[in-house]
């Protein structure tokens, strides 16, 4: 009887059996949506975010009104000259001639201009010990980094030949090049590892080759078309390269997981005795279906990033999205058109002991045929994963009770400390610790010179900027800033006449330490601004700077916080609701998945905040989680985490469709998936925990909050809390209003074997399909 052909509904079904009959056409149809979409894109170029376009608040002004006026600030550098005993100062002789040196030494490079002295701009410290000399880089502020490198040689030189004073240089071109030479090749190595790390794990679970390649094809060519497709996007929402890293991860774990499901599905059906055109069928019927929900609800998730009014968090959620959906539609498409092409041949590579024929071998068993209750057995259910399953069912589904409370608890403690997360732009020595010799640099600049090495930037607009009134609010601003204290000076001051623009640099008392800073610039924003500034009319004065931009992205983040959680709570209870017509599981939905999100969150502030076991993963001293951090992490999982939980009840509502007690349907949707949710759960924590192991905090932060979350997820989550709920409710979850049968009917497709079974007993307020 399940090789009927009947007629089944559901636009997954129609796309993987128009695709399997016509497949070489579908294949066709998509490497040329490939080749099209990069085609495209290549020729349209990549618009990339502006500064104006990523700051908010002053922030963002300031950067519009230096754009509109045509003025491109050079990449400024510093030189640290120090003596290295105490008797050693500015007023010596040695000291001179050392500053003398590195002016001479930077000019001759003829990289740089505007060189200045440290005697003519008052830059030497309170003890004498200390003094900067600063000029600008030639050319474009963004390829700085890139030209530099003859001066911090020319500055190395004079360090040689001056050993009483310690001298060092700093500066946005010197950090981007140090990072650059020490990161980049580390990030880029972690983004090419991912790919044969999932590659990896995929011939373990499929023990062949080919059937491990198909899934990482699939996700390589759906990042392909979405690279294209993200250059096209870019004219109306420009992109940048966290979009694009952010992008490969979601779309290498979505693609693999995706196609994960499709194969394990067709494959659990031809080893239960079904010929291939059938598996497939009820593959693309069942597997196909949880796919497009699961797809969905990312997506929605993903565009909940739009709602920050953040450039850098649209750009990400748009990728995200884009990346999700092709992945969707490439596995609910080509997927099946190449499995019918491929047909047993998908089991060509065979490895010896992986293949699931060698383990059933092994454990003296076929696992083939169908069990009584008229399920179909799973061609891998004889693994250790499925058997260890098996074992933590029977004691949850015994004690359902005790296993709520247990798990719940033991998630709640865990995500306790989260009650306590600081967040904050990581400042240069939290981010990357000291391991970069600039780091010291740094942390010596801003210890002689509190607030010189990131000042806060007054961006001053007038209708004449060389107007007495001007010039004498500009005058007051300078005297107040260091009479309020929020300043130490000096503050310097640069005028573009003809663009009626002046920049004020202010260093901000409390350096380094951003909540000190962060008091100095509300002095500066709230008290010296309006009492200066604000008392001429026309001008405007907005203050950017590392620590005005901190704050401000902060800011804007905290009030983006409510309308992203709604918008993402409500609509996945929405199409959860309407997926399952399960008013029970749609509640449960949002509550385990928010259970999963707070835990992560807790994992990330105990680790990074309050350090506990922090060595581990190379965080000592952190202290904080980056700003942007949390809301990223709460789309990114919430979404993710749908992709097992659709899944997993898809499985147990399709058993209970069939006529299997509540209780059993938990049984068999939890065992038969737990094979691809371990393979596809250890994928996620593998490729996201390569990130942890990067030497910057943010994405080591990123990596471990992914991994502990999508961890917690596929164990406590999907295979003690979810089975424990739904044994308490039993005949509940199922509770459907007859006030909602109104709503869109987006319920369970079913398989041609369950098409053909009798019907199961109604169950009360549900509209059980026929």
């Amino acid at each position: 009887m399940g090789n009927r052909d009947t007629r089944v509904r559901g636009i997954a079904a129609r796309a993987g059996g128009w695709s399997a009959r016509h497949r070489w056409a579908a294949v066709g149809i998509w490497v040329l949506f490939v080749v099209l979409a990069m085609g495209l894109g290549s020729a349209a170029g990549t618009v990339e975010l502006k500064d104006s376009d990523q700051l908010s608040g002053e922030t963002g002004r300031a950067a519009a009104i230096a754009e509109e006026a045509g003025i491109d600030e050079p990449a400024g550098e510093t030189v640290l000259v120090q003596g290295k005993d105490a008797g050693v100062k500015a007023t010596s002789t040695e000291f001179r001639a050392a500053v003398d040196a590195v002016m001479k030494a930077v000019e001759g490079t003829g990289k740089v201009t505007n060189v200045t002295s440290p005697y003519d701009t008052e830059t030497i410290s309170k003890d004498g010990r200390s003094a900067l000399v600063q000029f600008d880089m030639r050319g474009e502020a963004e390829t700085a980094g890139d030209r530099v490198e003859p001066v911090l040689k020319a500055v190395e030189g004079v360090q040689k030949d001056h050993g009483s004073v310690l001298i060092e240089e700093i500066g946005g071109a010197s950090m981007n090049k140090t990072f650059d030479d020490a990161f980049g090749d580390d990030f880029k190595q972690a983004e090419y590892s991912a790919v044969p790390v999932a590659l990896g794990i995929l011939l373990v679970a499929f023990g062949a080759l080919v059937a491990a390649l198909v899934p990482v094809l699939l996700a390589i060519t759906a990042i392909v078309a979405t690279m294209g497709l993200m250059m096209i996007v870019s004219h109306i929402q420009p992109m940048d390269d966290t979009s694009s890293s952010v992008m490969l991860l979601v779309g290498l774990a979505v693609g693999v997981d995706y196609c994960l499901f499709y194969l394990r599905r067709e494959r659990e059906e031809r080893a239960a005795g079904r010929d291939p055109e059938t598996a497939l069928r009820i593959a693309a019927a069942t597997s196909g279906r949880a796919i497009i929900v699961s797809g969905v609800t990312v997506c929605v998730a993903m565009a909940g990033m739009l709602f920050t009014g953040i450039a850098t968090f649209k750009a990400m959620g748009l990728a995200s999205l884009m990346v999700v959906a092709v992945a969707m539609v490439g596995s609910v498409t080509v997927l099946p058109a190449v499995l019918s092409l491929l047909g047993t041949r998908v089991e060509k590579g065979r490895i010896p002991f992986l293949h699931p024929d060698k383990r059933r071998k092994a454990n003296g068993g076929s696992g083939n045929g169908s069990s009584g209750n008229g399920t179909s057995g799973n061609g891998s259910s004889g693994d250790n994963g499925s058997r260890f399953w098996t074992s933590v069912l029977r004691v949850v589904l015994a004690k359902p009770a005790i296993s709520l409370v247990v798990a719940a608890g033991a998630l709640l403690a865990i995500a306790a400390p989260a009650l306590g997360m600081k967040t904050q732009n990581l400042t240069l020595d939290q981010e990357f610790g000291d391991s970069l010799p600039i780091v010291a640099t740094y942390e010596r600049v801003n210890e002689a010179f509190p607030g010189g090495s990131d000042p806060a930037e007054v961006v001053v607009k007038a209708a004449d900027i060389n107007s007495a009134e001007v010039k004498s609010a500009i005058a007051d601003f300078r005297e107040q800033a260091v009479s309020s204290g929020a300043s130490r000076g000096p503050v310097e001051v640069t005028v573009h006449d003809s663009q009626n623009v002046a920049f004020v640099y202010v260093p901000l008392v409390g350096g380094s330490n951003l909540d000190k800073a962060e008091k100095s610039l509300e002095i500066i924003r709230d008290e010296v601004r309006p009492a200066t500034f604000g008392k001429v009319d026309g001008v405007e004065a907005p203050v950017t700077g590392q620590v005005a931009g901190s704050k401000d992205f902060n800011d804007q983040l905290v009030s983006a916080v409510a309308p992203v959680f709604a918008f993402v709570v409500v609509f996945a209870f929405l199409l959860m609701l309407l997926s399952f017509r399960s008013l029970t599981i749609a509640i449960t939905s949002i509550v385990l998945n928010l259970l999963s999100v707070g835990a992560a969150y807790g994992i990330l502030v105990a680790v990074f905040q309050h350090g506990w076991g922090a060595s581990l993963v190379g965080a000592e001293g952190v202290g904080a989680i980056i700003t942007w951090l949390p809301l990223f992490l709460f789309v990114i999982l919430f979404g993710l985490s749908m992709d097992y939980h659709v899944f997993v009840v898809s499985r147990i509502r399709e058993a209970r469709m069939r006529g299997l007690t509540t209780r059993d349907a938990i049984q068999h949707g939890v065992v038969t998936t737990a094979g691809v949710i371990t393979s596809a759960a250890v994928i996620m924590v593998a490729v996201f925990a390569i990130f942890g192991t990067l030497s910057m905090q943010s994405m080591k932060q990123m990596g471990v909050g992914l991994a502990a979350a999508v961890l917690i997820d596929a164990t406590i989550i999907r295979g003690v809390l979810l089975p424990a709920v739904m044994a308490l409710l039993g005949e509940r979850n199922w509770y459907f209003p007859k006030w909602l049968n109104r709503l869109p009917d987006l319920s369970h497709d079913e398989s041609p074997e369950a098409a053909a079974s009798p019907p199961p007993p109604a169950v009360e307020g549900e509209r059980v399909p026929v």
